[in-house]
């Protein structure tokens, strides 16, 4: 299945080896190394305590649906630092 459009008149930019290598770094899985998994799960873990604490001192609101979902990102985010730029 051919997601990229077709039509050649529609491609203004051709991107260079630099933007390349960085999307190739973006969208390609990378396989945990052994060492990665126990940070990754200290990085949930710790978000987690977070996010109860939040919970216990904040109202329901959009705020903290928000602030929740913030720091969801910033987990996956750092689990992502980890993951595209250490060298095995």
């Amino acid at each position: 299945m051919n997601i990229v459009p077709e039509d050649k008149r529609l491609m203004k930019y051709v991107p260079g080896e630099k933007a390349k290598a960085e999307l190739e770094r973006r969208f390609t899985y990378h396989a945990p190394a052994s060492d990665q998994v126990p940070r990754y799960n200290e990085i949930r873990l710790m978000a987690h305590e977070f996010a109860i604490f939040l919970t216990k001192i904040c109202p329901e609101s959009r705020e903290l649906s928000l602030a929740l979902t913030h720091l969801e990102e910033a987990v996956m985010q750092a689990n992502a630092a980890i993951e595209r730029n250490e060298t095995s």
